[in-house]
């Protein structure tokens, strides 16, 4: 099974999928992004592009590497990943599916202002990357073919990966950290 973590930069996928990382037992989470970290660094800037979805073998390495995994894993495979386009969503979850493998997508979803705050709180300001992505993603992502959309406005953490888990009735492991080592998990998964 995949679980699929969607949503605009500060919607907080890394930090869901790292809480459900924590709570599930025989749970791996793959970073798509490193294939475009690959791609970007091994191409002349000639041939380079802004968004890295935007080369199609960063979408069919995408799709190879969850289809070898999922045949090879027998755990729940989290994938953290902002993807908007509808066409790039099938070219990788969509195939995904059609081989017969679970795939479960969710898209985090809160207000601008909220994005905004979250991500000044990672250091992000107004004028970063991720803030001028925003309009574009919570316009992407109101498309239907990236339902579940969950409102995290007012939800912590531990609180959208338990409804998650909850819809699709998997048991969390209790969250036994203490208030201290929830702060600095919180603080190492801001400095990814």
């Amino acid at each position: 099974m995949i679980i699929w973590i969607n949503g605009a930069f500060g919607s907080g996928k890394t930090q869901t999928s790292l809480e459900l990382r924590r709570r599930l037992a025989s749970s791996f989470i793959f970073d798509p992004e490193n294939a475009g970290y690959y791609i970007r660094k091994n191409l002349p800037r000639e041939a380079s592009r802004d968004d890295f979805q935007d080369y199609s073998m960063w979408r069919e390495f995408n799709y190879s590497m969850l289809k070898y995994i999922s045949g090879q894993y027998p755990g729940i495979i989290i994938v953290p990943m902002t993807v908007v386009q509808p066409l790039y969503f099938e070219e990788v979850v969509g195939r995904l599916r059609n081989d017969g493998i679970t795939v479960h997508h969710f898209t985090l979803c809160a207000s601008k202002e909220t994005l905004l705050r979250r991500l000044r709180s990672r250091g992000n300001g107004p004028n970063s990357w991720a803030a001028q992505q925003i309009d574009r993603c919570v316009d992407g992502l109101s498309n239907d073919i990236f339902r579940h959309h969950l409102d995290t406005e007012s939800l912590n953490i531990g609180a959208v990966a338990d409804k998650i888990a909850s819809m699709l009735n998997l048991t969390l492991q209790p969250d036994t950290r203490g208030k201290l080592r929830r702060a600095l998990d919180r603080w190492l998964t801001l400095g990814k």
